[in-house]
């Protein structure tokens, strides 16, 4: 089991890696080194101080939404959970497709004393609260810009799929024991291994999206979700200031609803290639030159990443764990929560 993992992964990384190192390679094949010098000079080095202040305090809305989520059940200081966040992005980062998300699971639940499955829960509200903004921002953004059919077209996907997601977690809450039989009786007896993991899955997941009981709390989450959306959006205009593009402010929040729906799965390792790919498409929309479009995609692709490595490193480093460490845990370990045959957790009890 835990060589067919590695292998899968290996496989991911490399392919994953090869159309990484593709993209990049098409999307700067035409710059010129004369280019580069000339957008050099003109860009305004002032622009990017706020622009990486910006980026640093997204990475922080973004861990405080996470924290008020599983902060029904266990509470954990911001700092420190700042630090493990950044460092669960960084294995999204460096772990090719979902492979990624995997990792985050398996971190946070061993630094946070969470079950894996109630994590995996608390990714699902996650993406469920970005799901909602994303679609938030691009109605206020059509008022101002008409987007590509294409687009247009995924934010329909986008809006039917965060209601189908709506719907089938809020009949888990609400029918949680009716399920419960429904499994006892179907799976009990002809297959109580299955049933036992069933019902513990039920039981973890259920507690992670607790939240959605709560008025107070989806208020809170989509308060973080909304500002970390917003305050991105205020990286790339600062950094559009930096560059001295002639574009609207809406361009900002193209830019940013745009790269969202392009890596909505992770393909390559740091998104490296699809991010220049889906950055530069947008600027282009506005008039901006090939050149300087990819240009700016790399600039806000460094800025993006700066502060996820930084506290990301920090926690690596004051836990002393490597990203090999974690790989390794990730190709021998699987998501589920394992049991023995009378269904017993065999990890320690945790939420």
């Amino acid at each position: 089991m835990a060589l067919g993992m590695a292998a899968i992964w290996k496989k991911k990384q490399f392919w994953g890696g090869i159309i990484g190192v593709a993209l990049l390679a098409y999307c700067l094949k035409d710059i010129k080194p004369a280019e580069i010098r000339l957008l050099a000079e003109r860009v305004n080095l002032y622009f990017l101080i706020p622009a990486l202040l910006a980026a640093i305090l997204y990475i922080y809305l973004r861990a405080m939404r996470w924290r008020s989520i599983i902060g029904q059940v266990r509470k954990v200081p911001a700092f420190h959970c700042l630090t493990l966040y950044a460092a669960g992005q960084t294995l999204g980062m460096l772990m090719p497709a979902l492979t990624g998300q995997v990792g985050r699971v398996m971190l946070f639940s061993k630094k946070a004393s969470l079950r894996k499955t109630f994590v995996f829960s608390t990714l699902v509200l996650e993406i469920l609260f970005d799901a909602i903004s994303l679609i938030v921002f691009m109605f206020v953004t059509s008022l101002a810009f008409v987007f590509p059919s294409e687009y247009r077209y995924l934010s329909f996907v986008v809006a039917g799929g965060t209601v189908i997601v709506l719907m089938v977690l809020y009949f888990i809450l609400h029918n949680q024991e009716r399920l419960d039989s429904l499994c006892r009786r179907r799976l009990r007896h002809r297959w109580p291994g299955v049933y036992i993991s069933t019902k513990k899955f039920m039981r973890s997941f259920t507690k992670g999206i607790e939240l959605l009981r709560s008025s107070h709390h989806i208020a809170g989450a989509m308060v973080y979700s909304m500002a970390s959306w917003t305050v991105h959006m205020f990286v790339i205009w600062f950094l559009i200031k930096s560059f001295g593009f002639q574009v609207p402010f809406a361009a900002a929040s193209v830019i940013m609803i745009v790269n969202t729906i392009v890596l909505m799965v992770p393909i390559t390792p740091g998104n490296a290639g699809t991010f220049e790919f889906a950055v530069s498409a947008s600027l282009a929309a506005f008039g901006v030159g090939r050149s300087d479009a990819v240009l700016f995609a790399l600039a806000l692709h460094m800025i993006d990443i700066i502060p996820v490595v930084l506290f990301g490193g920090l926690f690596m480093r004051a836990g002393d764990i490597s990203i090999r460490q974690i790989k390794a845990k990730h190709e021998e370990d699987t998501i589920i929560d394992r049991i023995d045959e009378d269904g017993t957790f065999i990890e320690e009890e945790r939420v």
